[in-house]
């Protein structure tokens, strides 16, 4: 309110430039709120249709540079492509049958260890119970853990396939229609840098990032997986194979994924082996992780993905509980496709960019994005 010359009150006027036009900020935000509700319920109730397709566009994204390196040795692009799609058909029945011969294996041989489950079970509770917890609190606390029900558990895993399957199917078609749809692409990155260059950008950064993404996390876990076998062994822990093939499946898990991929065989060793050779199997298993994800991992994937470590692991949580495990897997490249259409695209939105990003990554991205342009221009 403001006061004229004879005491009377007249409500206050906006400024010209403070005048709303449109809809105002409230508004936005609650309608940006309720269609990004509807998006993640759509995602999360055909999560096993949508998580295989967009798994298969990072699988081709990350086979790009394959495809190039056939079409600069002289072969025709039709055949460049061919030979892609064989590529990656043959890494997902290794990648198939690793896994379906870890859960046999597991399925065959974990019961076993049954007895010894029940041994270490009741020794656990007899051990509480030294803390002055009578044994009868102790078991109704833990009335639910049942080592035979953990050992069926186990066994059924293999069960569970028949979904696995449906999601295989959806993931081979889908890499089929995307190696193929490869050769439009350019023309379309065309179209979308002449008419939304901002959005072009972001299109490779985020192509760049996943490269980076999967092609590290791939070699580094294969990497992780020999060390842990190769200590499994030594140290006598059975199943040392499958938890190598655990290893490196979890890899791909940020954060956490070494911690369920640790479990199992410290369990194991604890089993057959003792607390000392449990503790071993920790102590081996913490150090794999910390010198690569944590010094020489970052290393090689440089800033293409740039997430902070609470970004990503809050992506973690966040795509797990919206699409289950391949929600986890796929933390970090569907937060990169979040982040390159909701952040990257739109130069309003920049200022978010530095909550989410290491603090030098914008930085050099912005230096390889003149490079690229300086490039083009020569």
């Amino acid at each position: 309110m403001t006061t004229i010359g004879d005491g009377a009150r007249q409500p206050d006027m906006p400024a010209p430039h403070e005048e709303p036009k449109g809809w105002g900020i409230s508004a936005v935000t609650v309608v940006a709120l309720a269609a990004a509700f509807v998006v993640l319920w759509g995602i999360s109730e055909h999560a096993s249709m949508v998580m295989p397709a967009f798994l298969a566009l990072n699988l081709v994204i990350a086979a790009q540079p394959l495809q190039k390196l056939l079409e600069r040795a002289g072969l025709p692009r039709w055949g460049g492509m061919m030979i892609v799609l064989v590529v990656l058909y043959l890494v997902l029945a290794a990648l198939v049958g690793m896994l379906v011969w870890a859960l046999w294996i597991a399925a065959e041989e974990i019961p076993q260890y049954q007895d010894k489950f029940v041994e270490l079970y009741e020794q656990t509770i007899a051990f509480l119970g030294t803390f002055g917890v009578s044994e009868e609190q102790v078991t109704s606390s833990l009335q639910g853990v049942d080592p035979t029900t953990i050992v069926g558990t186990v066994q059924n895993v293999a069960g569970q396939l028949s979904s696995a399957g449906g999601q295989l199917t959806v993931l081979v078609i889908a890499l089929t229609f995307l190696v193929f749809d490869v050769p439009g692409i350019t023309r379309r990155r065309a179209v979308i840098a002449r008419q939304r260059p901002r959005l072009a950008d972001a299109l490779s950064s985020f192509t760049d990032g996943v490269k980076s993404y999967w092609i590290v996390s791939t070699v580094f876990g294969l990497i992780v997986a020999v060390i842990d076998v190769a200590a499994l062994m030594i140290l006598g822990v059975p199943l040392a194979l499958v938890w190598g093939v655990l290893a490196f499946v979890t890899n791909y898990i940020p954060n956490i994924g070494f911690v369920l991929g640790l479990v199992p065989p410290a369990l194991f060793a604890l089993l057959t082996g003792g607390p000392v050779d449990a503790l071993w199997v920790v102590v081996i298993y913490s150090v794999i992780n910390l010198v690569m994800q944590s010094f020489i991992q970052p290393k090689f994937t440089g800033d293409a993905v740039g997430l902070t470590p609470t970004v990503t692991f809050l992506s973690l949580v966040f795509w797990s509980a919206v699409a289950g495990p391949l929600g986890a897997i796929l933390a970090v490249p569907l937060t990169l496709a979040v982040k390159t259409f909701l952040v990257d695209a739109d130069p309003r939105m920049s200022w978010f960019s530095t909550f989410l990003t290491t603090a030098d990554s914008d930085a050099k991205r912005d230096r390889r994005r003149a490079e690229k342009l300086t490039g083009a221009g020569a």
